[in-house]
């Protein structure tokens, strides 16, 4: 009997396998470590997911999209209400709560607080380098991240760089390197590579669900400081990496 395909690895971890099928993907992973490991990293992804954005579900839809609506004068109510409602609320859950043509600069807070939920609450494996090594680190995604990188440092914020990751992205790879207090509290910091050069520095505010995140672009790079903490508290650790970022 041959061995399940990915396909058939993640169609098991999303529960879309009939009882056979899954039973012969349940025998693989009894000997396959690393398949099992990816099972249960894509199982955290989607309960990251799903807690960053069932809110949406439960949205009420704006009064200025139900007059736009009912302004089109659509062949019956049913109709136009369930066509609305797919499109809002996928506009919505794939927009971050902006209704507004999608573009790299706003597919970046999403990203990086997608990253923050999946990895932040990790316990045993937070992150692939540890702090230990930093300068691996810092050499290692840079060289595959094809631009030099840099971790500020933020023990004057009260955190400590626990470590950081390769991750993947719409184009190319991401870095993300995680920090922690002595509570425990953890914030990411998510780099991303650009196709384009570009001079917007200008600092902006995306609240996804719980994570708050500040992010801006600098040169080729996109940047999304990520936490679960007030506004106002994240936006002064965010200009202390700015600044250390740009001396």
């Amino acid at each position: 009997m041959s061995e399940p395909t990915e396909t058939d690895l993640h169609a098991y971890a999303d529960g879309q396998l009939d009882d056979a099928r899954r039973v012969r993907v349940q025998a693989h992973l009894a000997h396959d470590p690393a398949a099992t490991e990816s099972v249960r990293v894509w199982r955290e992804q989607n309960e990251a997911l799903r807690a960053l954005y069932n809110p949406v579900l439960n949205e009420p839809v704006p009064q200025r999209l139900l007059a736009a609506q009912a302004r089109r004068h659509w062949p019956t109510y049913a109709i136009a209400a369930g066509a609305m409602g797919l499109s809002f609320g996928l506009g919505w859950l794939v927009h971050g709560y902006q209704v507004e043509r999608p573009t790299e600069f706003t597919a970046l807070p999403r990203s990086a607080a997608v990253a923050y939920a999946v990895y932040a609450p990790e316990v045993r494996h937070p992150v692939e380098v540890g702090a230990d090594q930093q300068d691996h680190l810092v050499k290692w995604l840079s060289k595959r991240m094809g631009h030099e990188l840099q971790v500020p440092a933020l023990t004057q914020q009260g955190f400590d760089l626990v470590g950081g990751r390769l991750l993947p992205g719409d184009k190319g790879p991401v870095a993300q390197f995680m920090y922690q207090n002595t509570k425990g509290q953890r914030l990411t910091l998510y780099v991303s590579r650009r196709d384009a050069e570009t001079r917007d520095t200008a600092f902006r505010f995306s609240q996804e669900n719980k994570i708050a995140v500040f992010y801006w672009i600098d040169g080729k790079l996109g940047y999304a400081l990520s936490a679960e903490m007030d506004r106002t508290h994240l936006l002064d650790v965010a200009t202390v990496v700015y600044r250390q970022l740009n001396p």
